[in-house]
């Protein structure tokens, strides 16, 4: 499958075929399997010739200090920066990549995988290697709130919320999908807060409550719960998701409907498409937005907006893609 194009197909980072590749591996959270994952990209670059240096996150270094490090060199030696990991440590680099003159690739290696599912990138590491070996460049749409990229989805109200106790389980009983349901189950049969909000978008103006307001930038994941506007994703648009005022009972039927892939059918789920929309909690300053998975503090209004150039993705010649599923 080809990856969509960003709004715009003019880029100019090309890369010479033996670009050299630098490396983010985030080995704060597990060291022996971040060796493992060294020792096997190493060992396949060898083989291939390949110049290539890892820059890895551990102790106090925060991602994105190591992520700009990466950029800096790559762009000095003319090389491709590669993000290994889940959706925190892609979202990481691709922030530090966009608009730098770099090209971007990844090897995915988290639960859900979005964005590399979506653009064909195996998540078997050595598979995902050989196709990196062989990559090109496409142009690929990503989002933007009040300046920080996300590459699959940003939101507010329950989202968030859903993201912490999912965390907080996982931390306690492992890294799994179904943890991850589970959890969420427990989160939705809570009840959720309700957010007053002021939006603005395309010339219109109003006044909506709810409990989560959802942007998607992959079309994948949007597809995968049932919601239409999953199609115009990658064509300068985003598409919005919002949960209107429901009993708790209420969220766990939606929860039901977004397993079956039918959540765009339901009465109490608006959704719709924007470039930019201008989004005001009524009485916050900060609120917690969740970012391709990472929840953090964004001072209010929040700008949702397709960036203005694509990200310079490196993928894998076709036939070292893998289907999307």
């Amino acid at each position: 499958m080809d990856a969509p194009l960003a709004a715009t197909d003019r880029i100019r980072t090309r890369p010479a075929p033996d670009a050299p590749l630098f490396i983010v591996i985030n080995g704060a959270s597990g060291q022996q399997d971040a060796d493992a994952t060294c020792d096997t990209l190493a060992r396949l670059c060898q083989a291939a010739g390949r110049r290539h240096s890892f820059l890895r996150v551990a102790g106090p270094d925060p991602i994105d200090r190591v992520a700009a490090e990466a950029v800096a060199r790559a762009r000095a030696d003319g090389g491709i920066v590669v993000a290994v990991g889940g959706d925190g440590t892609l979202n990481a680099v691709a922030q530090a990549v966009l608009g730098s003159g770099c090209a971007y690739s990844v090897l995915p290696q988290g639960t859900f995988n979005y964005f590399g599912r979506t653009h064909g990138i195996p998540q078997d590491l050595e598979a995902a290697m050989r196709g990196l070996l062989q990559a090109s460049v496409v142009p690929v749409q990503v989002g933007r709130v009040n300046g920080r990229v996300f590459l699959v989805n940003a939101s507010l109200g329950l989202y968030p919320k859903l993201l912490e106790d999912r965390e907080a389980a996982k931390q306690e009983y492992g890294r799994s999908r179904g943890v991850a349901l589970l959890s969420g189950l427990r989160t939705l049969a809570s009840g959720a807060r309700r957010l007053a909000l002021d939006i603005a978008s395309g010339g219109d103006h109003r006044r909506v409550r709810t409990s989560t307001l959802f942007v998607g930038n992959n079309a994948l994941q949007l597809a995968r719960i049932g919601i239409d506007e999953a199609a115009v994703l990658g064509q300068g648009e985003l598409a919005g998701l919002m949960i209107k005022p429901a009993s708790r009972l209420a969220l766990l039927g939606l929860a039901l409907r977004g397993a079956l892939g039918r959540l765009g059918a339901a009465e109490n789920i608006e959704s719709f498409v924007f470039r930019r929309m201008t989004v005001a909690p009524r009485g916050r300053r900060r609120i917690k937005v969740a970012v391709d998975g990472e929840v953090v503090w964004m001072r209010s209004p929040l700008v949702f907006e397709v960036a203005p150039e694509p990200l310079p993705l490196m993928l894998p010649p076709p036939e070292l893609r893998v289907a999307v599923e």
